[in-house]
């Protein structure tokens, strides 16, 4: 099973994306997409120096292009499982189907513009703590009155709030941990962007969201989402919630990926996933000739390529951790209408209804009686012919 990754902020570098713009429809594509985003993507990706494009303004947009002008060249369809960093979600959404691609750029210009306007209202930032206990560092971070922005594993966690508490943090490390500032505007992924969260949210009202035709995970929990209005939701919400990408990459290997490409502009979530996912294979895709290498890793991993009619599948996720009950007397085979109950998880807190948001036919059990299930992980495909 392979994965796709959308990156996110911080990955972007001047210039990379001029030898894209060789190719056929590039130019035009990104044109149309900075009149929907309000920035000009070309000039950003080719011309403008490292502190233009720091401008979380112009890099949000840019990133959630870039993810999406690669995609375009590769064969999609294989890939089974979508997932971004951030503002990365966007492109990953849109690669899911659940948005369009018009709609993800615009979303992020919007975001990208507010947030930083909220980053201009009090003096916040960002520090990455490397290394240390994981409940030390949180409880380090905790202390200083910041928040844990972002949450990447492999002994990474990002603290965000005011600048005096992340100099207190600065002075007082926890043991064994090294701290880096970030160049960023302000403490994104916590309350002080919640100006940014309600503006975004004003815009995405309007917006309709589909059905994902992939497993597409969520950055809030790491949970594999199934409905577009429950993303779209999450996406406004994440603006001031914490990403999880260590629990994104514990659902990638409960879900068994076996190999991941990562989109442009790529490395960072490429490293990440080689610290957290062992013996996976990974492509990075940085300029055109990178794609023969993530075309051939998605044939190898993904679906099998056919020119054949095929049924489109959709696959309904456990939401949660704990134990999966099919609904009485639900066989394979059965006509499922869109809000279904197909089963139920059993957890400490009580069962949680398992849904099927499309109808169709149950085409297969993925999951059994009492059989214990992860986060994200398959419990049933619905399918119908194309």
């Amino acid at each position: 099973m392979l994965a796709v990754l959308a990156p996110g902020q911080g990955s972007q570098k001047p210039g990379f994306l001029t030898p894209w713009l060789a190719l056929p429809g590039a130019e035009a594509r990104l044109r149309w997409w900075s009149a929907l985003s309000g920035v000009d993507l070309v000039h950003l990706g080719t011309e403008a120096d490292a502190e233009e494009i720091k401008d979380t303004a112009k890099t949000q947009p840019l990133l959630v292009a870039a993810a999406l002008l690669t995609a375009e060249q590769l064969p999609m369809y294989d890939a089974a499982v979508v997932v971004g960093h951030s503002v990365g979600e966007l492109a990953a959404s849109a690669l899911a189907g659940v948005l369009s691609a018009e709609a993800a750029v615009t979303l992020a210009g919007v975001r990208g513009r507010e947030m930083a306007a909220a980053c201009a209202l009090e003096p916040t930032g960002m520090s990455a703590v490397l290394g240390g206990d994981p409940d030390e560092v949180l409880a380090a971070i905790d202390g200083a009155g910041l928040y844990p922005a972002n949450r990447n594993g492999a002994g990474q966690v990002v603290a965000a709030g005011a600048l005096a508490g992340l100099e207190k943090l600065a002075a007082t490390p926890p043991a064994r941990t090294r701290i880096i500032a970030l160049q960023v505007a302000g403490a994104f992924h916590t309350p002080y962007m919640a100006p940014a969260e309600e503006a975004l949210g004003r815009v995405a009202a309007g917006i309709t969201a589909a059905t994902p035709g992939k497993i597409l995970l969520s950055n809030l929990d790491g949970t594999a989402v199934d409905h577009g209005p429950t993303m779209l939701l999450r996406l406004v919400r994440q603006v001031t919630a914490p990403v999880r990408w260590d629990l994104c990459m514990q659902t990638l290997a409960d879900l068994g990926i076996t190999a991941i490409v990562e989109l442009a502009p790529a490395g960072t979530l490429a490293g990440l996933a080689k610290r957290a996912l062992k013996g996976i294979e990974i492509v990075t895709v940085n300029t055109p000739d990178d794609l023969p290498a993530a075309r051939d890793a998605i044939a190898r991993h993904g679906a099998a390529p056919t020119h054949e009619p095929h049924p489109e599948f959709s696959v309904v996720v456990a939401g949660t951790a704990g134990t999966f009950t099919p609904a009485a007397g639900l066989a394979e085979g059965a006509d499922i209408r869109g809000g279904q109950v197909v089963g139920a998880i059993e957890t400490r807190q009580g069962p949680v209804e398992v849904v099927a948001h499309r109808a169709g036919v149950l085409t297969e059990w993925l999951a059994h009686h009492d059989d214990p299930v992860a986060p994200g992980q398959p419990l049933a495909r619905i399918g119908g012919q194309l």
